[in-house]
């Protein structure tokens, strides 16, 4: 543990990041990329992860395309 302590206003201070529509978008394809490139030794608890995260992003994108 480092004698480092957080100040208000970083982003350790647990506040999501906001994103725009299009970073939104780029993180997506990351994360389908990352998903389809686990291994099959890889960890259920990883794979439930990032397949929530996929899921939540996917939700995101369509309530702001029906705005």
């Amino acid at each position: 543990m480092s004698g480092f302590r957080t100040h208000d206003g970083q982003h350790s201070d647990r506040m999501p990041i906001k994103r725009s529509l299009d970073e939104k978008k780029r993180l997506l394809a990351q994360l389908r990329e990352q998903q389809a490139a686990l291994k099959p030794w890889v960890a259920g608890a990883v794979k439930d992860s990032l397949a929530r995260r996929i899921a939540e992003l996917e939700a995101d994108l369509k309530a702001a395309a029906k705005r």
